[in-house]
């Protein structure tokens, strides 16, 4: 009854509108008022009101209110969509309660995070949807199943194919998970287990997806000079499992690929304009961030798990055959100049540091250092691999999304991406208002309305009578990236209030407090 209501009021405001007849007075709770309103569509802003009553959007533009309504000044500001995190990891943190408030994506005007990225995050959905439900969060919550952990579930981190038993076990638990809610599957092909999947077991799993209109979204196996092959296994997948395929953080990484990322996206297009359905998601910085084990060291080593690279390392033969590898994964890496330490529990003292630093203050050799990393539980790290160039070129492309790679944090001794407080911030104001790489309403497009197509999310994403009021309002002059590589932990700034299906979450600058977010179910649960 309720969705009905909520169409009819959605379909008299267009009427209205369309007739030019002047609509009754609505009630508000909240008018935000004179804004300069950017609806998402990739249009230009235009100047008016937005009323939220309950959790949705009841008028934009002209429309009447009566009184009664808490009315903020917004002249001057723009008021936008809450942005959709389509790349998000922060599976543990939402439901902790240290970190479910997601502040530092809260005040990036972020109003829903998508987790289960890179193949990893919780495999029962239904259990991860209800622990957020029962304590609310920052932020909406979208969730992935995740293709390496299920696989992890199932067959361990062995590197073999899957028996007929796994494949039905797998597909089994792909079926529960769509109609738990998953909005689709993702995988992350440079990371055990995942990385073992053949196309083939990847494929057999997207078919279950593809019956219950989810996505198919992939960390790829190559983001180097093999870029061009791994994007076309994901169009493969995509094809032969029947369902839209997405890449994330789409790039080419190393010097010696840069460039690489364009014909990609040539290929995408083309494939695009064939019918398929892809796009592809990117972070605006030139740095990318995970660990340093799956950086340097082959993911055949990595099998089994930590003990048993380990006992690789000790064995005289593998080990020295793994030296070897890693010093050409490194040699690629400027012999880890370009590698910084954010976060290494045994030696804080090198978080910060370079490989390459680290390695002439300890008189090791780069693959000691990796080596010693490795055997003491790993390191994260940030790999600064990518061209401004390139960056900005693929931000330019329509079908590609803005998304952080992040996680929600809370200020500490370690030095992470700045991605996680700052991606939406800077790609507004760095990138759109003051270099003019983009226009305003394509950047806000970029990270509003369409990653909420990508997902086929139909009731968030834009600023429309009857949808959900997840709304953004910040001051384009004030709006920054204040995190940065050398000092992450800083929110971003410019964002004056945030709206989270119609609750304040952000109040003049400052987080309310609010866990206004909750899980949100995949429309198609169930479906056949």
């Amino acid at each position: 009854m309720r969705q009905a209501a909520n169409v009819a009021m959605m379909l008299t405001l267009s009427f209205l509108a369309s007739t030019g007849r002047p609509a009754k007075p609505v009630e508000a709770d909240v008018v935000l008022v004179g804004g300069t309103i950017h609806d998402g569509s990739g249009k230009p802003g235009v100047v008016g009101d937005l009323a939220i009553k309950g959790d949705r959007i009841v008028a934009v533009g002209k429309a009447q209110v009566k009184p009664g309504a808490w009315k903020l000044d917004c002249r001057g500001l723009v008021v936008m969509p809450g942005a959709i995190d389509l790349h998000n990891h922060s599976d543990r943190q939402v439901v902790a309660p240290g970190t479910r408030s997601v502040i530092n994506y809260l005040l990036q005007g972020c109003t829903t995070v998508v987790t289960g990225n890179c193949g990893s995050g919780p495999v029962d959905v239904a259990d991860y949807y209800q622990k957020i439900g029962a304590a609310g969060a920052g932020t909406n919550v979208v969730h992935l199943l995740p293709q390496g952990s299920l696989r992890r579930q199932v067959m361990g981190t062995d590197r073999r194919a899957a028996t007929k038993e796994e494949m039905k076990e797998m597909r089994g638990l792909v079926e529960k998970a769509m109609k738990d809610g998953a909005w689709g599957m993702s995988t992350g092909l440079i990371y055990v287990p995942g990385t073992y999947a053949n196309t083939a077991e990847l494929v057999a799993l997207a078919k279950v997806v593809a019956r219950h209109h989810g996505i198919y979204a992939s960390h790829i196996r190559n983001e180097n000079v093999r870029l061009l092959l791994a994007v076309e296994e994901a169009l493969e997948i995509g094809r032969r499992g029947g369902l839209p395929i997405h890449v994330s953080h789409f790039k080419s990484s190393g010097r010696d690929s840069w460039g690489v990322v364009r014909q990609a996206a040539l290929i995408i297009a083309k494939a695009r304009r064939a019918g398929q359905v892809a796009t592809a998601d990117q972070y605006p910085y030139i740095a990318s961030s995970t660990s340093l084990d799956a950086t340097v060291i082959p993911t055949w080593a990595r099998a089994g798990g930590r003990a048993e690279l380990v006992r690789r390392l000790e064995d005289p033969a593998i080990g020295k055959r793994i030296r070897v590898a890693i010093a050409e994964n490194l040699s690629r890496k400027e012999d880890g100049r370009v590698l910084k330490i954010a976060r290494y529990g045994p030696r804080q003292d090198w978080v910060g540091r370079s490989v390459a630093e680290i390695a002439e203050i300890e008189k090791l050799t780069t693959v000691e250092v990796a080596v010693r990393v490795a055997r003491t539980g790993g390191a994260a790290i940030v790999n600064f691999s990518m061209s401004e160039d390139d960056v900005r070129h693929i931000m330019q492309v329509p079908w590609v999304a803005t998304a952080s790679d992040g996680r929600a944090y809370l200020p500490g001794a370690d030095r992470p991406h700045p991605r996680s407080y700052g991606t939406f911030a800077r790609k507004l104001g760095h990138y759109a208002i003051r270099e003019k790489v983009l226009k305003l309403a394509v950047a806000i497009r970029s990270m509003t309305s369409l990653p909420a197509e990508i997902l086929g999310m139909k009731d968030r994403g834009q600023l429309r009578a009857g949808m959900f009021a997840d709304v953004a309002v910040f001051d384009p002059g004030a709006i920054r990236d204040a995190a940065t590589f050398q000092d992450p932990h800083q929110y971003s700034e410019g964002f004056r209030y945030v709206f989270v299906n119609g609750r304040p979450a952000v109040y003049a600058g400052k987080s309310t407090g609010a866990l206004a977010g909750k899980p949100l179910v995949h429309p198609g649960g169930g479906s056949k």
